[in-house]
């Protein structure tokens, strides 16, 4: 899909994150605060617009206690709303060899983009269709990429595996004569490659059944890799979507050069 501009768009973003400040040895807090000016003509005086806005806030809390660590994301990411908004709480628990376990409420593994604004090489989202369905690192999308479930990871030297079960935030699993079976993500890293960083996996949605409304089960393939020489840094995605019942399958890309100027600024050119 192919993001049409109709309008001379100009938009300046700016993250002021702050770096993990230490309470004592095993607890630490982050966040940041996401701010953005953006203007728009189209030609007509009905459509213009000028926008300064805070985007989003965003304060973490981190714990580490020996093999168990924990995190609680508490952000507001919605004009005029407030700073309640739990947007991550999970714990983790590493086992030998390396394998950990991660309970509770977490985003998805998969997507070239960040969950965060924090995370994102350019002011905007790469896909704009109206469900969020192809930004799937956003965990703010609104569209089931915010879950609640266990997650089972492996880490080696060249590569990690994460497989979770989830689903989206207060979903029922089973009630009222109908039946809504957990969600399964797995999420793969490659990064045996000098420089070189590849992603990919599938995040398969299953369907409300038994009762109104019904949903249909869909499946989400996702490929991405990232190049960096010296400064700078060429990325790749590609996404697909299968669902059941749906006359065609749909898809979407980005290509994304980044250009590192100096250690504080940055130029980065995004097609999708």
């Amino acid at each position: 899909m192919k993001n049409k501009l109709l309008a001379f768009l100009a938009a300046f973003g700016l993250v002021a994150t702050v770096h993990a400040v230490e309470i004592n040895d095993n607890i630490s807090i982050n966040g940041f605060i996401d701010g953005s000016w953006t203007k728009t003509d189209d030609n007509t005086n009905t459509n213009d617009d000028n926008d300064l806005d805070i985007d989003e806030v965003e304060l973490n809390f981190i714990v580490n206690a020996g093999k168990v660590s924990g995190e609680i994301h508490i952000d507001d990411n919605d004009e005029g709303g407030n700073l309640g908004n739990i947007e991550q709480a999970h714990f983790s628990y590493s086992l030998e060899n390396g394998l950990s376990i991660t309970v509770g409420r977490f985003g998805s593994a998969l997507g070239f983009e960040g969950q965060d604004p924090a995370g994102l090489y350019t002011f905007s989202r790469a896909y704009d269709d109206g469900t969020s369905i192809y930004n799937i690192g956003n965990i703010d999308g609104g569209n089931g990429q915010q879950v609640e479930g266990l997650s089972l990871g492996y880490s080696a030297n060249a590569f990690s595996i994460a497989v979770s079960a989830v689903n989206g935030v207060d979903a029922e699993e089973e009630g009222n004569g109908f039946e809504d079976d957990l969600n399964v993500e797995i999420a793969l890293t490659y990064t045996g490659i000098e420089n070189l960083v590849l992603g990919g996996g599938m995040h398969s949605t299953s369907g409300r059944t038994g009762a109104a409304p019904v949903a249909n089960d869909v499946d989400i393939t996702n490929l991405h890799a990232a190049y960096t020489m010296d400064k700078l840094m060429l990325g790749g995605e590609y996404i697909n979507v299968d669902e059941d019942g749906a006359a065609d399958d749909l898809s979407a890309y980005l290509i994304l050069a980044d250009y590192d100027i100096n250690d504080k600024m940055g130029i980065a050119v995004r097609y999708s």
